[in-house]
């Protein structure tokens, strides 16, 4: 099904108890972190989308109640001398998680087929092989246990806009804005025509895109994370682990006894 951009532009304020709802999202993700751990299972988020549009703020709240041991966030930036060396996949395959930890990818391997093609860092060739290579990989990482969820937050030129003039104008947000916004912000036509192909071609059945409507921050924050808490759960075992009945005997015994 073809993906269109427009249709997650209504930026509808949440309907109900944010708070609420936060809290609700937020304990459900940390027993979902939970099962990853006891079950030794591996999960990979990729969240893409355009500048401003709130994925810090989505990463901030998803990992709230998350055990920092067993997830990374990686936020990816232009390769280094050393990574443009090899393959343009070599950099995210060292940092791939293990199993019971879930890497969260701010920005990711996508950067092939949406900066670089549109900025010309890679040839014609080189973006357009990116699919299949991109596709290929994800699966390899399915076949071996891990859940792959990919996010889209996707806002109007208003919004950015808005966003991007806040940050302008705060003295402690001004460092999250800086050039690049703004030569990628000239080039909205050609950063859609890249998306929307991105969307076609790698969108798979194992792997799909989930696009947010970003243009309400806290309607975004509960969808994002109430889909990554679907697709993650629906990967991984729900039910805790039995505890070992000839421990739990000696800890209770334990505990009864008082002060050792």
């Amino acid at each position: 099904m073809k993906i269109d951009l427009s249709h997650y532009e209504r930026g509808d304020k949440f309907a109900g108890d944010y708070d609420d709802a936060l809290a609700a999202v937020q304990e459900r993700l940390e027993h979902i972190q939970v099962a990853h751990i006891v079950h030794k299972r591996a999960a990979i988020l990729v969240l893409e989308g355009w500048d401003a549009a709130g994925k810090g703020g989505i990463i901030k709240r998803m990992t709230a109640q998350w055990d920092p041991r067993f997830f990374e966030v990686m936020p990816i930036s232009a390769p280094s001398e050393n990574e443009l060396a090899h393959h343009f996949l070599w950099r995210f395959w060292r940092q791939l998680p293990a199993k019971g930890h879930i890497a969260i990818f701010d920005r990711s391997w996508y950067g092939r087929v949406l900066v670089e093609r549109v900025e010309g860092y890679a040839g014609k060739a080189e973006w357009t092989r990116g699919y299949d290579e991109i596709n290929d990989f994800e699966a390899q990482q399915i076949d071996a246990g891990a859940t792959v969820v990919k996010l889209f937050v996707h806002i109007t030129q208003e919004k950015q806009d808005k966003e991007l003039a806040e940050r302008l104008d705060d003295p402690w947000k001004r460092w999250k804005t800086g050039p690049d916004d703004y030569r990628n912000r000239a080039r909205r036509a050609d950063y859609i025509d890249a998306i929307e192909e991105m969307f076609a071609r790698t969108s798979t059945k194992a792997a799909p895109w989930t696009v947010i409507d970003g243009n309400s921050r806290k309607a975004a924050r509960i969808a994002a994370l109430t889909a990554i808490a679907d697709q993650l759960a629906a990967k991984v075992p729900m039910v805790p682990p039995a505890i070992d009945p000839e421990f739990e005997k000696m800890a209770r015994r334990a505990l009864a006894a008082g002060k050792p």
